[in-house]
């Protein structure tokens, strides 16, 4: 498998604070990396570092081989599709012009687009007739999720990137999601930067799994082996998969 996204020695600094620190990994073709962490520990600015959207301190990042320093900044992220928490969709516009814009951009003739619109939306599980000229606010959360991961895919990019995309779903749509995204993995074989701070969505996602914490790599390793990390970090995580309560007692959120 080829190397499309390597990171190695990243460091960046905002403001007064280090939020990376020499962080190295690399993503292949057909892999997700999953980025693990609590909150402030780095994920998203991980991510949005490989975006070019934050500027880095220190340390490189290659992609497809090449420095992204030396890419044009917009070409460099029309190489990636990008889902976040809420869809990132354009209200106003409809579902079949949502998908279309990033081939749109990468100048693709309006035929071939709307093939290609039809045939994400199928492979996403939606009815082309049913949901072409629907608009974000007529769909539920499941469905502009679904959407925009079409959208990501749309322009064929060889890396996905992906913020919590699945967080603000319920958990059986959720599941859902993550079942279908699995299946498109294998599909496709996309490489994909994957962030979510649920160590069960971790465990499901990654080909294998990159815990952060304060801005530095704790582990990096194949699920089956994060299992039997033991940092203090990993252990933190993994020991909110064991069940806290049995069941006729009553649970300790009630």
């Amino acid at each position: 498998m080829s190397t499309i996204l390597e990171i190695r020695g990243l460091s960046c600094t905002l403001g007064v604070r280090a939020v990376l620190r020499s962080v190295s990994l690399s993503v292949a073709e057909g892999e997700t990396v999953v980025l693990l962490g609590r909150s402030g520990s780095g994920k998203t600015t991980l991510l949005k570092a490989v975006l070019g959207l934050v500027a880095v301190t220190g340390g490189e990042i290659l992609f497809q081989a090449k420095p992204a320093a030396q890419w044009p900044p917009i070409e460099l992220r029309r190489q990636m599709g990008y889902v976040v928490q809420d869809s990132g969709l354009f209200p106003h516009w409809t579902v079949e012009r949502n998908i279309g814009l990033p081939p749109l951009l990468a100048g693709w003739e309006p035929q071939v687009i709307a093939a290609r619109v039809r045939l994400l939306l199928e492979t996403v599980g939606l009815d082309p007739e049913e949901f072409l000229q629907r608009r974000p606010s007529q769909l539920s959360g499941g469905q502009r999720q679904r959407v925009a991961i079409a959208r990501a895919l749309a322009a064929d990019p060889p890396l996905l990137l992906l913020d919590e995309p699945f967080a603000a779903l319920d958990p059986i749509t959720r599941f859902d999601l993550q079942r279908q995204f699995l299946d498109l993995r294998r599909r496709l074989g996309k490489a994909a930067l994957f962030v979510t701070h649920d160590v069960r969505e971790a465990l499901m996602m990654g080909t294998r799994i990159a815990l952060l914490t304060d801005g530095t790599l704790d582990v990096l390793a194949p699920p089956d082996e994060f299992l039997e990390a033991r940092t203090p970090e990993a252990r933190a995580f993994l020991a909110s998969l064991e069940e806290t309560w049995r069941p006729h007692e009553r649970p300790p959120c009630l």
